[in-house]
């Protein structure tokens, strides 16, 4: 669970890997009963209907946005991996030589195929006004935020001495 400011941020995994024994999926599903989104019911299917096999097939993971505040769920988003393909003939050697070690360089086209991220649902939660208590601009923030510190794992060095690696992401612009 992460803290940000006035908003937590709460992978859905947290409730179905069944670590936190207040926690599991029936309580995850009554949470997303109470998701609405009147201005887009494809977000509202997604939280509702899909977000949890999505989470357990990893083909992406839903983060609830609550207020700390009241623990009023104001928002979510989730995030998934795509394909995608960038075009790098007007990129510098320094750059081509870095998307190369990420990704695969088509010859023929000059393009170079990699996975990344993408915010693959975003939605406010307009039941009881929730969608008052945050902006869109503050959600697609926390979205952002969270991408660009996507995970971490333990290591040992040489030495024998378990630390933690943090991965990071870097968005080119």
């Amino acid at each position: 669970m992460q803290e940000v400011s006035k908003y937590t941020v709460f992978n859905i995994r947290e409730y179905l890997n069944g670590n936190n024994e207040e926690l599991g999926e029936d309580d995850l599903r009554q949470v997303l009963s109470e998701f609405s989104c009147e201005k887009n019911p494809d977000v509202e299917r997604f939280a509702k209907e899909q977000s949890i096999e999505f989470a357990k097939k990893q083909q992406s993971v839903t983060y609830l946005v609550f207020s700390t505040e009241d623990a009023e769920l104001v928002g979510y988003f989730a995030i998934t991996i795509k394909p995608i393909t960038v075009n790098a003939e007007s990129f510098s050697n320094t750059i081509k030589k870095k998307l190369a070690r990420v990704s695969e360089l088509n010859e023929q086209n000059h393009t170079y195929n990699m996975a990344a991220y993408l915010i693959a649902q975003l939605g406010k939660n307009y039941n009881n006004g929730a969608n008052d208590r945050i902006t869109g601009e503050e959600l697609l923030g926390l979205a952002i935020k969270q991408l660009q510190q996507f995970d971490s794992r333990l290591s040992e060095s040489v030495s024998h001495e378990p630390h933690e690696l943090i991965q990071l992401l870097k968005i080119l612009k």
